[in-house]
Parts: C-alpha cells; structure tokens; sequence
C-alpha cells in the first residue's frame, strides 16, 4: 500500500472515531449527543478512505483486496456506502451505534498495514501497555458488575412473578433501579473494552509491525468485542430493557470470559 494511500486511510479513521465516540456517548447516556458532528465527521471520512482506495487500486492495477488489511478497509468502505444509503432513505440513526464503531475499527485494522518506527524509549512502551491493561480491566469490572446486576434482576423478577416476597430481598434494589445500574455499567463496559482494543491494536502494530495480525489473540478479542457490539446494539436500537438487558449482559460476560480462556490456551501453544 503506498504511503499517501495509508496516510489518508489513517486520516479517514481519525474522523471516523468521532463516530465512534458519539455511538460510546449514547450507550452510556442513552442520547445521542455527537450525532450530527459524528455524522459530518463520517461523511468526510468516507471521502478521504475513497482517495485511499482508488488511489492505491491505480497503483496496483487491480481491485485493492490483496490481503487482509486491504481487505478490511474496503469492506469498511463498503459498509459505510451502504450505511449512508439506509439513513438517506429511512433516517435509521440508530444504526450508527453499531456502524460507527465497526468501521472504525476496521479501517483502523486496514490502516496499521505499513510499519512504522519502534517504541523511541521502554517508558513509552510500558506506558502504552499499561493504559491497554487498564482500560481492559476497567472493561471487564464494568461487565462483571453488570452481569451480577443481571442476575439480582432476573431473580427478583422472578420472585415478584410468583408472589414470592423473601424478608431480605426487601434491601435490595427495585427493577427499575437495577435496569437503570445495568444500562450504565454495559455503556461504561462497552466504552472502556473498545478503548482496550484500540491501544492493544495500536501498542501491537508499533511492536511487532504487520506480524501482529496473525496473532491469534488479537483476532479473538476482536471478534468478542464484536459481539459485545452486536449486544448493545440491540440494548440501544430495540429498546431492550429489563430481563432481555439482564441475559444479554450475562451472555455478554461469558463471551469475554470464553475470550480469556482461548487466550490462554493459545498463549500455552505458542510458548517454546
């Protein structure tokens, strides 16, 4: 990929986390805040990826699908052709929390394809290690606390179902401010996990160049944060409350943690 075809693929994906800010913000205060930003800011950033694919389909000669990351980008482009189509027609704004965020990352993924230089120092690299770690961690105390949420919810619902009422289950919260403490800690959740995953990408790619996409680890994470995105998707675009909420923060929590086990196991196989 040439160097100006990378750069305003980069460039591109600058814009499009605004997209995927905004979708973050509205998970997390359930309004859409950024929307009308995000969406001038996606609207350039589809023409800049457009440069970048025409621009280096001259320089090859063919359709820019040579490998997985031109792969990525064009299929994110793709994506945002067809997102845009559906919101001229049906004003289908919802959708952009699920869009925003998966082409953002994709066109990420097809924008870390030409190496650049090493960490300058091992501060910057322990640094940049660190806030992924966090952040993942953060993530996953967020989903934890979601997914213990879940099940008060799914039990005190099913105790006030069958005219059930157990002494202590008077201390515990009602359903209404239970649904409202899941709502926020999956947003909080889903913020601080995709935050995660960018510094892992970007931490990886200056680390070990392109060699980073055959990581299988990387590649697991990536498609459990997709369907954690698929989840909360449906949470903010359905209008999922209550006891679809709670079993989906549930699923959402044994994903990651089935995530953390394949890692494991792969990090076991790969070890001299």
């Amino acid at each position: 990929m040439g160097e100006s075809s990378v750069l305003w693929l980069r460039v591109a994906a600058g814009l499009y986390s605004l997209g995927l800010l905004d979708a973050v913000i509205t998970v997390v205060r359930r309004r859409e805040a950024l929307f009308r930003l995000a969406l001038g800011a996606f609207g350039l950033g589809a023409v800049l990826h457009l440069v970048s694919l025409v621009e280096q389909g001259f320089a090859t000669r063919q359709l820019p699908v040579n490998d997985i990351f031109e792969t990525m980008s064009f299929c994110a482009f793709v994506i945002t052709i067809t997102f845009f189509a559906i919101f001229l027609r049906y004003k289908a704004a919802s959708l952009s929390v699920f869009i925003f965020p998966l082409v953002f990352v994709m066109t990420l993924v097809g924008a870390l394809r030409s190496p650049v230089s090493p960490w300058s120092n091992d501060v910057a690299r322990s640094t940049g290690l660190l806030i992924h770690v966090v952040s993942t961690i953060l993530g996953y105390a967020a989903l934890l606390f979601t997914a213990a949420a879940s099940v008060v919810y799914l039990w005190q619902e099913k105790q006030l179902k069958q005219r059930k009422v157990i002494a202590y289950a008077r201390i515990l919260p009602p359903l209404g401010t239970l649904d409202q403490l899941i709502s926020t800690s999956l947003g909080a959740g889903f913020g601080f996990l995709t935050f995660g995953l960018v510094t892992g990408l970007i931490w990886a790619f200056v680390e070990m160049g392109t060699r980073w996409i055959g990581d299988g680890s990387i590649a697991i994470s990536i498609v459990t944060w997709t369907v954690y995105l698929a989840l909360v998707f449906f949470r903010v675009s359905a209008g999922w409350r209550g006891r679809k909420t709670a079993i989906m923060s549930i699923a959402a929590l044994a994903c990651y943690a089935l995530t953390w086990v394949l890692h494991a196991q792969l990090q076991r196989r790969l070890m001299p």
